[in-house]
This record gives C-alpha cells, sequence and structure tokens, in this order.
C-alpha cells in the first residue's frame, strides 16, 4: 500500500465488499498448492476481529488465521493475497483510531517474521513486541528481515469457536 496517511483506512475495515465468501479454484497449480478447491474469502472486519483476540505476550500468524478461517467456514484454505491485504488494513485502521487499539503488532507473518507494511515499519512493530517480552532477531546482511525467537512458543491457539 502506498500513501497510508491519505487513506481511511477504518472505512476500508468495514467494507465487505460481497464477504465473506466461497469460491472454487479451478487451476491445477492453485489446487496442488493450497491443497484443495474451496477459497474462502473473510472480510476485513473479521481478520481485526481475531487480531484483537490475542492477548498480551502472546503471538499469531496471518496463516494461523487463515487455517482458522478455512476451518471454520469448511473451505479448503483462505485466500493468501486477501488476507495479507486485510491484515495491513487492520493494523492502519487501528492506527487512525483514537483509542479501541487492535493490538496488530502481535500477528506475524510466515516464520515469525514481522511486517515491515504496518505503521512504523518493524522498528515500531519490534519495539511494541519487545515490551511484551519478546527476543527480536536480525537476519541478513543486505536484506535485512526480523522475526521473534521462538515464536512458536508463544502462539496463540484459535479454537473453531470464533
Amino acid at each position: 500500500m502506498a500513501n497510508e496517511e491519505k487513506k481511511d483506512f477504518n472505512a476500508m475495515l468495514h467494507r465487505g465488499a460481497g464477504m465473506p465468501k466461497t469460491q472454487i479454484v479451478t487451476d491445477p497449480r492453485t489446487v496442488a498448492k493450497y491443497g484443495g478447491e474451496r477459497m474462502y474469502f473473510a472480510p476485513p472486519i473479521d481478520y481485526d476481529r481475531v487480531m484483537r483476540r490475542i492477548p498480551f505476550g502472546r503471538v499469531i500468524t496471518v496463516g494461523a488465521i487463515r487455517e482458522h478461517f478455512a476451518a471454520q467456514n469448511g473451505a479448503d484454505f483462505t485466500d493468501p493475497i486477501t488476507a495479507g491485504i486485510f491484515v495491513s488494513i487492520a493494523a492502519w485502521a487501528s492506527f487512525q483510531r483514537q483509542g479501541d487499539e487492535t493490538p496488530y503488532w502481535r500477528t506475524l507473518k510466515a516464520g515469525g517474521e514481522l511486517n515491515p507494511k504496518y505503521p512504523g515499519g518493524v522498528e515500531a512493530q519490534r519495539a511494541r513486541l519487545e515490551e511484551e517480552g519478546h527476543i527480536v532477531l536480525q537476519r541478513g546482511r543486505t536484506n535485512l528481515r526480523y522475526f521473534v525467537k521462538d515464536y512458536e512458543q508463544a502462539l496463540f491457539p484459535l479454537d473453531e469457536r470464533g
């Protein structure tokens, strides 16, 4: 995303755009990659609701949220592209609000990686996570990436009740 300061992310958060919905995919590569043909699309507000449930000191990955939505809705997988976009929308919407914060910094990318697209980039996310007791490691020499050390031990389990 670009020009975040000019966008109304709270309005975006509440746009349903025909979601939730399940779509059947027929492309053999997509079916093979994701293990099925039933692809679920969750609206942005659903990502925000799940992200709000993650308590202090715990984390979740976008992939775990996607798996949760797929299981909850009888799908084989959840669209990964909209998932990434909608997690970012939830983060920026929270950043734009006065109070009523969504703890978006607790939602990590695959492998426990920090998300440079969040407000303030990885520096801000790192600071928030370290305040909660996590250790953040830097990897790479030219393309620096940041990861929560042993993030698996801090994962918050989502169940199928919501």
